[in-house]
């Protein structure tokens, strides 16, 4: 339950909460609270556990400042963020209000920030979310939940999907509290990128997650999802990285800080198990969520086919370019060789013949283009347009969308590549690692397609429209959006190819169990 907001003697909007008051700071015009507890730090007798609602406190409760993030893996330098934290309050969410009045009734936007499960802060600066609190009329909601071995490991004693318990408790926490900030527990939009979509499509298809929100963005939906047996596989090996076993009470003896280290080890040389893991160890994706059957029943297409989206309106999409960020990461940007591009092929196309068939549609790319189709479609495109055809399937309302602006930084090498949304998303175009692909200086046009997609995505989350019609397997609309966005349907060819044939094969085991990555099939 909560009760109303007030405005302090120093025009500092104060809040009470369930679990107590709270001083936030004044900034535009805007009321924002950060580094709000909504579950006891997971560390202690709790670490490994499920979160636990977070225990009341007495006073005023300031609420200026980030809580500290979870354990980071090493991508991006991120793990400085995480090293020996000032505190253990991993837990936190962070609120921007254009009205905080309980009689507001505004519509609710939380985000789910991505990182391949290893890593991701509500912290950073590219998900402030003042601009797009202040444009939208909306209220904006971050979190942090628990990364890596933390986060999704599969230990034994622990359950699974802590990070998803994690965003469901948050979740919890926002329909019992956000009247207080002014938005509606009713009007609910959870939206995230990458990881964070891969987030959105598992809670999706999760029970505990039922009636939480009422609307979904999956922006470039991570793909992967893992059987038991491979999450704990894959466990074994972190753990080893140690000298102990996959356990609770083995694991609950390192620093949560040194952890991390054990994670990246292995997806360091996950190519000596491509035989064991599969496409996982081919792409270095030691965590996923976990199809336990219990937390995760079943992946997200099953779900949604099978009807879970009755009661959430969808919107997914995916950048044109999906993986031309990580081709530059890894020093081939112009230099993958025709063997390089013939394994991609191998590994991730669908169906016997699918290398064949990526020939076929594409006569004119080389290995460069084929590479990048090949590895796009397997992690990103695919998992995220099936998102939409099991939700439409079922009968249900799906809007797509495909990001083609090619992003002006770093020269304007990376086109409309992985990650380009989330400056757009927020508005944010001038700060945060994100905003490197828009360029030092924004130009007018990166302002004013952040613009469209601003209004696109909290017009969605108000009243369920984005402003384009919904997708449908028969006229394939998509918006595009690019300097000029339109509406139009996918090529018949490039559907023909990719859509109704596309599956993620499981690689079986030479020896031992069977883990397998989970992934949607037709």
């Amino acid at each position: 339950m909560t009760v109303a907001a007030s405005e302090s003697s120093g025009s500092q909007p104060e809040v009470r909460t369930a679990a107590g008051a709270l001083r936030g700071s004044r900034e535009a015009g805007l009321a924002v609270f950060r580094g709000i507890p909504f579950a006891e730090p997971p560390v202690g007798a709790l670490r490994f556990a499920a979160p636990r609602p977070v225990r009341s406190w007495d006073g005023v409760r300031p609420a200026a400042s980030y809580g500290p993030p979870p354990p980071q893996a090493g991508a991006f330098g991120m793990d400085a963020l995480s090293q020996e934290p000032a505190d253990d309050d991993w837990l936190t969410v962070n609120v921007w209000s254009p009205e905080p009045d309980p009689g507001a009734g505004l519509a609710v936007m939380v985000w789910i920030y991505g990182g391949a499960y290893v890593i991701g802060a509500s912290s950073l600066p590219e998900y402030d979310g003042g601009r797009l609190a202040r444009d939208g009329g909306v209220v904006v909601v971050t979190f942090n939940y628990r990364v890596g071995i933390e986060g999704f490991a599969q230990i034994e004693g622990a359950p699974a999907n802590r990070g998803l318990l994690d965003q469901v408790a948050a979740l919890e926490w926002v329909r019992d509290n956000i009247r207080a900030f002014g938005g509606d527990p009713d009007r609910v939009t959870v939206f995230g990128e990458s990881a964070g979509a891969g987030s959105v499509a598992a809670l999706l298809a999760m029970p505990r997650a039922a009636g939480l929100f009422r609307r979904a963005v999956a922006q470039s939906a991570q793909g992967t999802f893992f059987s038991a047996a491979l999450a704990a596989d894959i466990a074994a090996a972190c753990a080893s990285e140690l000298g102990l076993r996959p356990t609770v009470a083995d694991l609950s003896t390192v620093a949560p800080a040194r952890l991390p280290a054990a994670g990246d080890a292995v997806a360091a040389k996950m190519d000596q198990w491509v035989a064991r893991w599969g496409q996982a160890a081919h792409r270095a994706i030691p965590f996923s969520p976990v199809v336990d059957g219990d937390v995760l029943p079943v992946t997200p297409w099953q779900a949604l086919a099978d009807g879970a989206g009755r009661d959430v309106e969808l919107l997914v999409g995916h950048n044109r370019d999906e993986q031309r960020l990580f081709t530059a990461l890894d020093g081939l940007l112009g230099e993958v060789t025709q063997e390089q591009a013939q394994t991609a092929l191998r590994v991730f196309a669908p169906g016997p013949d699918g290398a064949r068939r990526y020939r076929d549609g594409f006569p004119a790319a080389g290995p460069d283009e084929l590479y990048e189709l090949v590895n796009s479609d397997w992690l990103f495109r695919m998992p995220t347009l099936h998102l939409a055809q099991a939700q439409t399937a079922a009968g249900h309302r799906a809007h797509v969308y495909e990001l083609t602006w090619p992003a002006p930084g770093m020269g304007g090498a990376l086109g409309a590549c992985h990650g380009l949304d989330v400056p757009l998303v927020f508005g944010n175009l001038s700060s945060g690692q994100a905003a490197m692909l828009i360029g030092e200086d924004p130009s007018q046009e990166a302002e004013t397609l952040s613009a469209h997609i601003r209004a696109a995505w909290t017009a969605f989350a108000t009243h369920g429209d984005p402003g384009w019609p919904a997708y449908d397997t028969e006229q394939r609309l998509v918006q595009l959006f690019d300097t000029r966005p339109a509406v139009t349907a996918y090529p018949e060819d490039t559907s023909r190819l990719l859509w109704q044939d596309h599956t993620f094969p499981a690689l079986p085991l030479k020896a031992g169990s069977d883990p397998a990555v989970t992934a949607p099939r037709e």
